[in-house]
């Protein structure tokens, strides 16, 4: 049963062509950045429990020192990383959501268009699946001109219109599903923290003002 379903050339002509026509519809550049977005599926997400860790150092520090006196502290994300830099130096959180805004637009920009790219597979697949079965098909008349190898050939177009669809429906197309599911839950953290963030660098930053208020009184 394995040798009727499994066709080398089917599966070549199915996910070959669909990998040369996706990348001529999108481009290098689109298809580098989905191919980047499928690899971070298999990275480890985003972690909101050990940002909060990490940062809580960093809050607790300016809270003790003061925001003069306190160092930016970084964990390895990239993003964090400059919010650590920008609190210390400007002291805004205003400043800290504008940042954010950018990392995210960029994030989401990316994720955007590696779904594009995987949609665009997705429907391109069943497409490359029936040029495969009009090729066997092509091949199954020249089969019966010579009275040998129609079945085969016959095998062959039935089966490349099948991967067609198994690619699309079953590989493709939840890829983009995925990519856009990590998406928007690595947001949701990102924002969840930002604003823990916030808060927290708000409380420290009084903690901060009040000792030199009190030195101002007396």
């Amino acid at each position: 049963m394995l040798d009727t379903w499994f066709d080398p050339m089917a599966l070549a002509i199915v996910l070959a062509g669909t990998l040369a026509a996706t990348l001529l519809r999108c481009g290098v550049a689109d298809s580098r950045i989905a191919l980047c977005a499928l690899r971070g599926l298999f990275d480890e997400p985003f972690d909101a429990a050990r940002a909060k860790a990490s940062l809580a150092v960093q809050i607790r520090e300016i809270a003790d020192d003061g925001f003069l006196r306190a160092e930016p502290h970084h964990f390895g994300d990239r993003e964090f990383d400059s919010l650590s830099d920008l609190m210390i130096s400007q002291r805004s959180i205003q400043s800290l959501h504008g940042e954010h805004s950018k990392f995210k637009d960029a994030r989401l920009a990316n994720a955007h268009t590696a779904m594009r790219v995987f949609d665009s597979a997705a429907e391109l697949a069943p497409v490359l699946g029936l040029a495969g079965t009009l090729v066997a098909l092509g091949q199954a008349q020249g089969a019966a001109a010579a009275n040998s190898g129609i079945v085969g050939a016959i095998s062959t177009a039935v089966v490349t219109t099948l991967y067609g669809l198994v690619a699309a429906n079953f590989l493709f197309s939840p890829i983009g599903n995925a990519i856009a599911r990590r998406s928007r839950q690595e947001e949701r953290d990102r924002d969840e923290v930002l604003e823990w963030l916030a808060n927290g660098i708000q409380k420290a930053g009084k903690a901060d003002a009040a000792p030199v208020a009190a030195k101002v009184a007396a």
